[in-house]
């Protein structure tokens, strides 16, 4: 044990020590909270430019529906031709020109009207002139059919079902959405820190493998310690980083937002993120139930998905790079090991994408179940069906207990079929190896 805390120590040491380590520490938060600060003050700038449209409207209709707001204003001509309309508009460079000819019936003004730009349009304003033109053809139609705004107002109400469980609490629509998504983010970091640390290590195994010092090492230490502590090393030093990464990215973000005078809602300014939640969940873009949703999610069991995060990253991170070490003791140059990199990744990005879709429609679902179980790809796809709870109406128990065994298991396994490789191939020089070489090396 001692000289595997030794391996631990030099290896967490060369890390953290390391001149790029520490710049990118450092230099990372600087350069995200910089982004994240020069797009905000980019869309504040952006929504601060008032686009000016001219109308020309030759018919007895649209009077006073084209309203003046903070992003678009608008001038009426009158007593000109249209292409003096055109020349004005340009020259006194105007957004652009809409045009509503004279005819006897709303439709065939509608029909018959032009938008005239310089170039093509920007959509959020020809949706605004779209809607007014839209809601004053459904009035004229209301009124020729005889039915007042107010009636149609009445019949075109929203219904929602009124959904419960069975022991009379509210259900909310969505709700399985937004929790897969809180622990899709959870199971997406463990990737992320899979992916890069995991290089990290093989990339560690390659540089001593190529420059000898491996062969003085492995005098006194025997290949299984070395490996073990090299993982456990980088792992520190990783987790060391991203808790850099956060604490000053959280001061550097807030401070940038204090100094700069920036509100960070402009960022969802447009609702794009509130678009895509709706439109897989199902959920409205203003529901009136907004409280309730704040409480479901203030009622999910945090420091149970916390905790989970921890058992599923420490596991999942150990297996992997695991695997990473044997690739790395087993290849000459970092070249040779793009061969052997994709299929690590592809249960990771499965695991993100199906996890997803199958979480999304049905949590206990075969599909979602079966991954959530599957050891190379339970570390996200559980995640995503934890923050639903354990127990009656969540994760059933003995699903949790048997993924964490089976990862357990796993990487017993994977470790003592990585150290077989390791062993051999790390005083291995000059042989390109193949899938059928590394497993006549696990014979051995």
């Amino acid at each position: 044990m001692g000289k595997l805390q030794l391996i631990i120590k030099r290896e967490y040491l060369a890390k953290v020590r390391n001149k790029s380590f520490v710049v990118m520490t450092f230099l990372s938060p600087i350069l995200m909270v910089a982004m994240i600060v020069l797009i905000a003050y980019l869309t504040k700038l952006n929504d601060s430019e008032k686009r000016v449209v001219g109308i020309l409207n030759e018919s007895d209709f649209f009077g006073n529906e084209f309203v003046t707001t903070q992003s678009t204003s608008f001038v009426n001509f009158t007593d000109v031709s249209l292409e003096q309309a055109k020349d004005s508009t340009m020259n006194m460079g105007y957004y652009g020109l809409l045009y509503l000819p004279a005819a006897p019936f709303v439709e065939q003004v509608a029909n018959r009207a032009f938008f005239y730009s310089q170039g093509p349009p920007n959509t959020a304003v020809l949706d605004k002139l779209e809607r007014t033109i839209k809601e004053r053809l459904r009035q004229e139609r209301l009124r020729e059919l005889g039915i007042s705004a107010a009636d149609f107002a009445e019949m075109d109400s929203r219904y929602e079902l009124n959904i419960s469980t069975y022991q009379g609490l509210k259900n909310l629509k969505g709700l399985n959405e937004i929790k897969a998504i809180i622990g899709g983010g959870f199971g997406y970091l463990i990737m992320m820190f899979i992916i890069i640390y995991g290089g990290f290590v093989m990339r560690s195994v390659i540089e001593e493998k190529t420059s000898r010092i491996i062969e003085v090492i492995i005098s006194s230490v025997k290949p299984f310690q070395l490996m073990l502590g090299k993982i456990i090393g980088t792992s520190l030093a990783g987790i060391t980083q991203f808790a850099i990464w956060i604490v000053s990215g959280l001061f550097l973000f807030l401070g940038a937002l204090l100094i700069f005078d920036l509100d960070p809602s402009v960022l969802t300014k447009n609702n794009v993120g509130a678009d895509i939640i709706a439109a897989n969940s199902g959920m409205p873009q203003i529901d009136p139930s907004l409280q309730m949703y704040a409480q479901e999610i203030m009622a999910i069991p945090w420091a149970m998905l916390i905790t989970s995060f921890l058992v599923y990253f420490i596991l999942g991170y150990l297996i992997y790079s695991s695997i990473y070490a044997a690739i790395g003791a087993a290849v000459d140059n970092e070249t040779d090991t793009q061969q052997f990199i994709f299929p690590i990744i592809l249960p990771l990005m499965l695991a993100i994408y199906v996890g997803f879709f199958s979480v999304f429609s049905n949590p206990h679902g075969p599909i979602a179940v079966g991954f959530s179980l599957f050891p190379l790809t339970s570390p996200i796809v559980m995640l995503m069906r934890l923050p639903g709870g354990i127990g009656e109406g969540g994760v059933p128990i003995w699903q949790l207990v048997a993924s964490i065994v089976f990862l357990i298991i796993t990487f017993i396994a994977i470790v003592w079929l990585a150290a077989k490789i390791y062993r051999v191939g790390i005083l291995m020089y000059g042989k390109k190896p193949s899938y059928k070489e590394l497993l006549k090396w696990l014979r051995y």
